[in-house]
């Protein structure tokens, strides 16, 4: 039984990780935080009602299931609202820094991260090594210096490297020292400038993110592509840059080969300090489990630890995830850590089990199958209900099960605007939850298409 709900939490955030998407588990357990035990009730605090609601219907059994499998009993759990985050005071907007001062000679406490920064992801929980040096010494030196040597801080890699750890420690680190810096993925911040636009709060939507000490910014491939987007981050780049303000991006691949991405955009990405992150070598490999496990105060043997690290080469949430499998099956099999628990624990994660997600033409080809339909009538532009219903669920499945962006999905299904494709998706995913016929459908073409992967 877990003493400590944070790392209860946190370890079941670590599994579901691995499990849901990525875009569904930023969007919902991102910022969530395990509070305290009541009795055998785990309370859960949540940033918004939405989320709290979103959580109870979607993921309450999956919850239940990975608690209970961690915390080896049944435990229920519950949500409750954390603090909303507060505005820094008028001293620390026109000079951080001297706010962040007079605080510390007062003996104050320095000002709380942003709600949306994960805890644990500090540069003391930072594993550094040759492949990511440069990357870990730039992001100090803005989180010491910010808006003045490295401005903007361009991070890139290959996803599960480290980037999105960077960012979040770069806004504990200026928080730290009085600043408000806000932390945001290109994906939502594309998502919350469409709903500003629908409810015509283009105004404020400007002021939260140019009224910022400094914006750290994760994933900006996702805005290639969308015209509209990156005029808007255009100017808000200006903005801050020229306020002084830091700015820190993270990308998969370096500015000169971000593709559909305007020119004035890719220049001023390169304006200062590009620093790549790189596979970790074995040595860091094995230097990050021992930190894992320490964090889980669990003991591992070595020999473990060496086939971990020699199985997940090159995706540190890959290895860092195998690790908690392996420690949950050994609690829950009650068999002793060793090599051939590992690779019980680990059958299901061998290279030749590993699919890439279905394609776009395989999720299209499904729904045109389910509904009798030609794939010319679904990416036509016609409004009748027995076309636009299927051509929504394609919509829905695309977005959900090959992970693709508005903007590629859009242009998938007849070069439709991706503000029509984000209303389709949103439109399904409510009647999801009140129509047991569009359920139905849904779950059905699911099986199609893992059919047609199994025969493929």
């Amino acid at each position: 039984m877990y003493a400590d709900a944070g790392a209860l939490w946190r370890e079941t955030l670590d599994v579901l990780s691995q499990h849901l998407s990525r875009a569904n588990y930023e969007t919902w357990l991102e910022g969530t935080e395990g509070l305290r035990f009541e009795d055998s009730r785990l309370i859960v605090g949540t940033r918004s009602e939405f989320v709290t609601e979103w959580l109870r219907k979607r993921l309450r059994p999956l919850l239940l299931r990975t608690i209970a499998d961690l915390a080896e009993q049944p435990l229920d759990i519950g949500f409750e609202p954390l603090p909303s985050e507060e505005q820094p005071p008028p001293e620390a907007l026109r000079a951080p820094g001297a706010a962040a001062a007079t605080a510390t000679d007062a003996g104050a406490e320095p000002l709380p991260p942003p709600a949306r920064l994960r805890k644990r992801y500090t540069f003391e929980k930072f594993i550094s090594g040759p492949g990511n040096r440069l990357a870990v010494a730039a992001a100090e030196s803005v989180a010491r210096d910010p808006g003045h040597l490295y401005n903007p801080l361009f991070l890139y890699g290959a996803a599960g490297l480290g980037k999105t750890h960077l960012l979040h420690a770069i806004g504990h680190g200026l928080a730290d020292r009085g600043y408000r810096a806000t932390y945001i993925s290109a994906e939502q911040f594309t998502n919350q400038l469409i709903t500003s636009i629908q409810e015509r709060t283009q105004g404020a939507f400007r002021t939260r993110y140019r009224s910022a000490h400094a914006l750290l910014i994760d994933d900006i491939q996702f805005i290639a592509g969308k015209e509209q987007t990156q005029e808007e981050f255009f100017h808000t780049f200006n903005d801050l840059y020229e306020a002084g303000r830091q700015i820190v991006i993270s990308c998969d691949q370096g500015p000169s080969s971000i593709p559909q991405l305007e020119e004035r955009l890719r220049t001023r990405f390169q304006w200062g300090m590009t620093a790549d992150l790189q596979p970790p070598d074995v040595e860091t490999r094995i230097a990050i489990l021992r930190s894992k496990t320490a964090e889980q105060n669990t003991a591992v043997p070595d020999d473990v630890l060496e086939l971990i690290a020699a199985r997940f080469t090159s995706n540190i949430r890959e290895l860092e995830g195998s690790l908690t499998r392996v420690i949950a099956y050994s609690r829950l099999t009650g068999e002793p850590l060793t090599p051939v628990l590992l690779q019980s624990a680990l059958a299901a994660l061998e290279p030749a089990a590993a699919r890439l997600p279905p394609s776009p033409s395989l999720i299209i080809g499904a729904v045109c199958r389910y509904f009798e339909l030609n794939e010319r009538q679904l990416l036509s532009r016609s409004r009748e209900k027995r076309i636009a219903y299927p051509r929504q669920i394609a919509m829905y499945l695309i977005r959900e099960l090959a992970h693709r962006s508005l903007v590629e999905i859009g242009n998938t299904l007849g070069g439709r605007d991706h503000s029509t494709i984000h209303h389709g998706w949103q439109k399904m995913e409510r009647a999801l939850h009140v129509d047991p016929e569009t359920k139905r459908d849904v779950t059905t073409i699911r099986e199609l298409i893992e059919q047609s992967r199994r025969s493929a």
